[in-house]
């Protein structure tokens, strides 16, 4: 039985009575939380109307410049004014790393008109999964996350300029038994520290290439999944740094090496608890539910409107290259890690754990967009009884052998697609988002337009 607000609201109270103060945040449109302290007696008295969150979380970009495209939040008229927090009281956790420190994540709301901020990422996923449930469907996802981890200090990487840096650890040692040992304290208290935060580890190994590990997050319903996700990558990099070096989920920080993946798995659940992935009986010869094969095409076909939400920085597209294990194409194939998505069902894995993964994204994605983003396209094929558009990908047969179209190769061509007036982006999560999220790209865009590189210095400085 769900507890209603102000039975969580007395639940909570009691919980905090030995507490002095809380923390809180919320998720900026790059997955970044941002948040503070609270005094407990003030944190109490916002839990029934909310509180004022300042809104320039959303006028400003990762480095905290305002956006130089004229979103909502960047201009004087805005005022930079605040934005309704409301604490989501079910995201109660403690931060064992921080004192036990009491610790709630909120949902944001337009000061103006009081609905659901379209540029919340958390708001932006709650709207999806609502309309899931209207058609008695539950979504589930397990996030996985690759990372780079560096010998260095948030001092030293300003020092050497971010260039040169030392890893971890050295070689390529995939699933290795050796290597966590050289950070067996680390290796070990994360994993714990994390379970105890509730955002519990399925699987925790090292990744091919210097200082990688890769943790495999606990399935779970979409928006728990996408907090955990979130609150992981925060987590890591607070304890690399008592460990004394820096985590890194940049895409793709090595040029000669792969990047780092932001996969994420999805199945749908019914009322009663039934995969809706899984055939109905045995004549489904690819082991895929009709309801599963709609829940693809609608991706397949939206894939390239919502790919600068799977893609999200200017690096993101130097991971989406050929050659180095990541997705180019719209592309799918049964249990084939090679295409876009990856259908997963018997004998690969049990009946009641039918699924897909989408392997476009790498670890640099907000999750809460991102899962957001697939939903949305797999519940538009779904209602609209969309069709697969291309063949699946064969056996052993290469990415670029697939019938589907190129993904974009840059920042710009993503954005400029999911901006189109007829985009499947625009349909699935409304033009309000769009325009937001395409604004805040094109500024990265211009960002990178203007910089000069290493590249440029190191192949032009001397001989041109």
């Amino acid at each position: 039985m769900t507890s209603t607000h102000e039975e969580l609201i007395s639940k909570i109270t009691k919980e905090l009575d030995k507490d002095a103060k809380v923390k809180v945040a919320a998720v900026d449109i790059d997955g970044v939380l941002r948040g503070k302290v609270m005094q407990k007696s003030k944190f109490l008295s916002v839990l029934k109307d909310g509180f004022g969150f300042c809104s320039v979380i959303f006028g400003w970009d990762i480095h905290d410049k305002v956006y130089l495209t004229g979103v909502e939040f960047s201009d004087e008229e805005s005022g930079f004014s605040d934005l309704v927090a409301k604490v989501d009281l079910n995201s109660f956790r403690r931060i064992p790393w921080e004192n036990n420190l009491a610790f709630f994540l909120v949902e944001l709301f337009h000061p103006k008109t009081l609905e659901p901020l379209y540029c919340c990422p958390r708001s932006t996923l709650r709207q999806v999964t609502k309309k899931l449930e209207e058609d008695g469907l539950t979504a589930y996802c397990g996030v996985e996350f690759e990372f780079f981890n560096f010998k260095e200090t948030p001092e030293t990487l300003v020092e050497k300029n971010y260039v040169g840096l030392t890893p971890l650890t050295q070689g390529m040692f995939g699933y290795s038994l050796l290597r966590p040992t050289q950070n067996q304290q680390f290796y070990d208290e994360a994993y714990d520290l994390l379970r105890d935060f509730k955002v519990d580890i399925e699987g925790w190994h090292t990744e091919t290439g210097p200082g990688v590990f890769e943790a495999a997050l606990a399935y779970n319903n979409a928006m728990e999944s996408a907090d955990r996700a979130v609150l992981f990558k925060t987590s890591i990099k607070q304890l690399a740094i008592n460990h004394g070096f820096i985590a890194s989920f940049m895409a793709k920080p090595w040029n000669d090496l792969p990047g780092c993946s932001g996969h994420i798995h999805f199945s749908l659940k019914d009322t009663d608890g039934n995969n809706v992935f899984a055939p109905e009986d045995e004549s489904s010869k690819d082991g895929m539910s009709q309801t599963m094969k709609h829940f693809v095409a609608g991706i397949l076909l939206g894939l390239p409107s919502i790919l600068a939400v799977l893609a999200p920085t200017v690096n993101s597209y130097k991971r989406l290259v050929e050659n180095y294990w990541a997705p180019v194409t719209v592309s799918w194939g049964i249990d084939n890690r090679l295409g876009a998505i990856r259908v997963i069902v018997p004998p690969s894995c049990s009946k009641s754990a039918t699924r897909l993964e989408m392997r476009v994204g790498g670890a640099d994605i907000n999750a809460h967009l991102a899962i957001a983003g697939v939903l949305a396209c797999g519940h538009w094929g779904i209602r609209n009884k969309k069709e697969i558009p291309i063949a699946p990908l064969g056996g052993d047969a290469p990415a670029d052998s697939a019938t589907g179209t190129r993904l974009a190769r840059t920042l710009q061509e993503a954005y400029e697609q999911m901006s189109q007036p007829d985009s499947v982006a625009r349909e699935v999560l409304g033009d309000s988002f769009v325009d937001h999220y395409a604004k805040v790209k094109e500024h990265e865009w211009r960002l990178w337009q203007t910089a000069v590189t290493d590249f440029e210095t190191k192949r032009y400085l001397e001989l041109i």
